[in-house]
């Protein structure tokens, strides 16, 4: 797999197999993410359904090997990166970025393959944590221990990681199919971290402000760096998709695994995914309304439109949380100042993140040199 041909190099002849060879590790890597990513929806109903758990169970180990997953291909993309610039060979920038020296030039490091590697190596350290917690306490009563909290911070910088990968070659088919799937795990996984945000007070929604404000971030970053606005319907469509999956396999998985290990399932069982409820179901809606005020406006500009369509995505989401909440769980909605005071919040973060989403989208398309 040489990853070190430059564009000049990149023929007609050539082309089909250079393609192959960017797409794999990239796709490895976001394999790898897609795997941590069942892990914690699993290990989130395990602590919902059945209770406490011990380090060595089978969610936390799809946790590690996804996360193990990326790491080694990113070890392995920067090696090979290191060894082509040792031996004077251009290197493609379209192979997860522009590289970068680390260690004072000892290494060359995709920019991509670089902040995938930091999270996966980040979360070795948190593993070992996590290990020593589990000998000096037993077992986890929460999901929410500060050992995991490093260890799902650790796995979104390596989604972040993954992401990015596939945006340097953003001109390929391959490559938006990579980010609109990448992006809709970092989007998925993101769920369960942004519950969090519910240490700030009950005011206003303040989950479902975060989880807004991030998914106009990522889905304006994305259709910045494609300059396609329907991209981020294509997100949503992924979303749900990854979400049914998910609904499915979570209690399903926890139900075969306890029984297997003798384990009872704990008496209030709802059956509901714990995970897989929690992830928006309005980013199909919310994509296409930003999409559509891109298109009215076409602007390019980072003003007004994307701060615009951000603002308006924002309060769609905001506002369908509470909607989401009560149709799953059967829980009134909330007074009518709830609403409206977490309608305004989620209307102004989304203008911020529509601001730097787009220009987050310039950036990345600086990972190649082919664009300005």
């Amino acid at each position: 797999m040489d990853l070190s041909l430059s564009s000049t190099r990149v023929s007609r002849r050539a082309g089909p197999a250079v393609a192959v060879a960017k797409g794999l590790p990239a796709s490895l890597v976001l394999a790898g993410a897609s795997i941590s990513l069942f892990g914690l929806a699993w290990d989130a109903q395990w602590h919902s359904d059945v209770g406490p758990d011990t380090f060595f169970t089978l969610p936390h180990l799809f946790l590690y090997a996804g996360s193990a997953i990326a790491g080694l291909v990113s070890l392995y993309v920067v090696l090979v990166t290191t060894a082509a610039a040792r031996a004077g060979r251009p290197i493609d920038p379209e192979a997860g970025g522009r590289s970068i020296g680390v260690l004072r030039g000892t290494f060359k490091a995709p920019l991509g393959y670089l902040v995938s590697g930091v999270g996966a190596a980040s979360f070795l350290m948190y593993g070992l944590w996590d290990l020593w917690w589990h000998q000096l306490y037993g077992f986890d009563a929460v999901i929410d221990s500060p050992p995991h909290v490093g260890l799902l911070l650790s796995i979104t910088v390596s989604m972040i990681g993954a992401v990015i990968v596939f945006a340097a070659a953003k001109d390929q088919m391959w490559s938006l199919a990579g980010l609109v799937a990448g992006a809709a795990v970092l989007l998925a996984f993101n769920t369960l971290t942004t519950l969090a945000l519910q240490m700030l007070g009950d005011s206003v929604d303040a989950v479902g402000v975060g989880m807004a404000f991030f998914a106009v971030v990522l889905l304006l970053t994305v259709a910045s760096l494609t300059r396609r606005p329907l991209v981020m319907v294509g997100i949503g469509v992924a979303l749900g998709a990854v979400q049914a999956v998910l609904w499915w396999f979570a209690p399903l998985a926890t139900r075969l695994y306890a029984a297997s290990i003798d384990l009872p399932m704990r008496d209030f069982v709802s059956g509901l995914p714990t995970m897989a409820a929690l992830i928006p179901m309005g980013v199909v809606l919310a994509g296409a309304l930003m999409a559509g005020v891109l298109r009215v406006t076409r602007s390019s500009q980072p003003w007004p439109a994307p701060p615009l369509a951000g603002g308006l995505g924002g309060l769609l989401l905001t506002l369908a949380n509470p909607v989401q909440q009560s149709l799953v769980y059967g829980v009134p909605m909330p007074e009518a100042g709830f609403l409206l005071g977490s309608g305004v919040v989620g209307s102004v973060v989304g203008v911020v993140g529509g601001f730097l989403g787009w220009r987050f989208g310039l950036m990345l398309r600086q990972l190649t040199p082919q664009e300005g």
